[in-house]
């Protein structure tokens, strides 16, 4: 264990940072609109997102922790520049997959209350910065853990029901595209940070008890009705600023990613995608799909810059991007001219047009879960 307990004599010791940390000029929205396609023949009721900070649009602006970003520079691009509680400067990757499957341009928090009833028909985000599929993760946060958002799903599914009644809400939910993206929080901010897991866990076995948690948790969506499950893996882990920054030899000048904890994300991965597939044999029904969503190449690809055109990888807008995330990246905080020049909005986040490409990079799996 010795290789994740050491770390740059230039930082504070890791737990008190990652914790701090976490408490937890771009393309304009019409322009990114302009060029999206939309699904062709394809057909989704609804979307239903669950998760970490990738997904949450705002769910935490409502709950008592202080990992929240709903104010600037947060939501710098966004429409009216409001800060809305999304962990970037603009859209995230499942407000463009909404638009593309044409449902609607935003996906609201679910916990917002004044939803309106088309909002509620046609989609909400669950999810919550800061959660994962370990149980400690949310704790560690006070967040809303994915067991939660499961409760929270058959909540709105009550409220469905007194909308348009039992049988078209089970079917609205058999037709409507889940996303599920969590477990990076329960290895860079669980597993590497805190003792607690490391003490009883090698990083296979917590792997397996990640996946197993999943696992879980996909099943009780299942049992729920969903049918068209789309779950994201890992990004490159090495890659994320925050933890070059934490873990580099030399943070300052020797910015590149750290393969040894992209390697771990690549393990995770091939083991998530045999259990999706077992799952999908094992659950299949006519239209039910449970598919694997990469988001580890394309976001390698740019933080390597291959094959596209950024010019900053290996730090965020905000700050100094190299450790600024939440709280820290707030209205003090110096801001890049053009975001949409960096992969990272801030040390953790992608920017919007990194989400935008990501989705771009997505919709061959999207298709193939709501396809007819």
């Amino acid at each position: 264990m010795s290789s994740f307990t050491s770390s740059s004599s230039f930082f504070f010791p890791r737990l008190f940072l990652f914790v701090f940390i976490f408490a937890s000029k771009a393309t304009s929205h019409k322009n990114l609109s302009s060029v999206e396609d939309k699904a062709v023949n394809n057909y989704a009721s609804a979307i239903l997102i669950f998760g970490d900070s990738t997904v949450d649009p705002g769910n935490n602006n409502y709950i008592n922790t202080p990992f929240r970003s709903n104010f600037p520079p947060y939501g710098k691009d966004f429409l009216n520049q409001a800060a809305t509680g999304r962990f970037t400067n603009g859209r995230l990757a499942n407000d463009f997959i909404a638009n593309y499957v044409g449902l609607k341009d935003y996906v609201p928090p679910y916990l917002d209350p004044n939803l309106s009833t088309q909002e509620l028909l046609t989609g909400v985000s669950f999810a919550s910065a800061g959660s994962g599929f370990d149980p400690l993760t949310p704790t560690i946060s006070n967040v809303i853990s994915v067991s939660k958002q499961l409760e929270y799903l058959k909540e709105y599914k009550a409220k469905l029901e007194d909308i348009i009644g039992k049988e078209k809400t089970e079917e609205l939910i058999n037709n409507a595209l889940f996303v599920v993206s969590a477990g990076t929080n329960d290895f860079v901010v669980n597993y590497f940070t805190i003792p607690i897991r490391r003490r009883n866990y090698t990083i296979p076995t917590y792997m397996d008890f990640v996946l197993q948690h999943a696992n879980q948790f996909i099943q009780g969506l299942w049992d729920e009705g969903a049918r068209r499950i789309g779950v994201v893996g890992l990004p490159p882990m090495g890659c994320l600023p925050v933890v070059i920054s934490m873990y580099s030899d030399n943070p300052f000048y020797k910015r590149e990613c750290i393969d040894k904890f992209s390697s771990i994300a690549r393990d995770y991965n091939l083991k998530l995608q045999t259990q999706l597939s077992t799952m999908q044999l094992k659950l299949a029904t006519p239209r039910s799909r449970i598919a694997y969503m990469d988001v580890y190449r394309p976001l390698e690809d740019m933080s390597l810059r291959r094959n596209y055109d950024f010019d900053v990888v290996d730090s965020g807008c905000c700050g100094t991007g190299y450790l600024e995330a939440s709280f820290m990246c707030n209205p003090r905080s110096a801001v890049c001219q053009d975001a949409s020049k960096y992969v990272y909005w801030d040390s953790i986040h992608p920017t919007e047009r990194t989400y935008n490409l990501l989705y771009q990079a997505l919709r061959p799996a999207i298709d193939s879960i709501i396809k007819n």
